[in-house]
């Protein structure tokens, strides 16, 4: 048996038309996983899902902003031994300009949506016994950066969420456990940030990246992790956070 493998497991991933998500969910494919992927782009969904190996993948095309297509979302799942929360937004904003939108819209994303999410899959039965649910953080709740409170706040409140929920599901033998990765190479820290939102510049981005000896990290790095944590490897560890990329604090 292959390290890590997956074979006949089905895998939910969230955020899967990019980054991580993208990533995770190809790996997952090549370890023998049965995805159902989804995001909010129609077309890059379909080229996540052309990219996966093996056959009987499913792609459900929603944005879990709106409860109506999360609600879909699930009742077109089967059985679940394992649920990756991928999506999530960034927006850096300085302190002194956070308004009360800004407020609603990182925490429904970042917070709000894979909570509501799991509590849906877990009422609907649709987590089997021994399964596993990965969320994402960050580094940055351990190391701050200016502009990153309302991001890091969000994602404190994901580690918060996921050790509860370990606690929650113990007896089912279902496990949940976060990642904290430092930064890794994807479109978000490539992109402007939209809604007058302060951009990570170049200038910046040196200056964070001096706290990274190792380097930053790639998608399959993190995607690596998420495969350990979907697999039977990993059936003794839960209520975790792993922290990634070898930063200096």
């Amino acid at each position: 048996m292959a390290f890590c493998d997956l074979t006949g497991k089905k895998i939910l991933v969230t955020g899967a038309s990019s980054g991580i998500g993208k990533h995770a969910a190809i790996l997952i494919s090549k370890q023998g996983g049965k995805l159902i992927i989804t995001g909010r782009d129609k077309s890059r969904l379909e080229e996540t899902l052309k990219e996966l190996s093996g056959d009987n993948h499913l792609s459900i095309v929603a944005d879990l902003v709106i409860e109506d297509e999360l609600v879909n979302l699930v009742s077109q799942l089967p059985k679940l031994d394992g649920l990756v929360h991928c999506a999530g937004i960034v927006g850096p904003t300085p302190v002194k300009f956070i308004r009360e939108n800004d407020i609603k819209k990182m925490l429904r994303i970042n917070f709000e949506v894979p909570v509501l999410l799991t509590s849906r899959i877990l009422l609907m039965k649709k987590l089997v016994d021994k399964s596993s649910v990965v969320f994402m953080s960050t580094v940055a709740t351990k190391m701050p950066y200016f502009g990153g409170a309302l991001y890091n706040s969000s994602k404190s409140a994901i580690e918060s969420y996921s050790s509860t929920l370990a606690l929650e599901l113990v007896k089912k033998g279902i496990r949940s456990n976060c990642l904290s990765p430092g930064l890794v190479n994807t479109p978000l820290i490539k992109k402007p940030v939209s809604d007058g939102q302060m951009e990570i510049v170049d200038e910046s981005l040196g200056r964070y990246l001096k706290k990274y000896p190792m380097g930053i990290g790639e998608p399959d790095d993190v995607a690596n992790a998420i495969a350990f944590f979907l697999s039977d490897e990993s059936r003794w560890v839960s209520g975790t956070n792993l922290v990634m990329g070898g930063v200096l604090q």
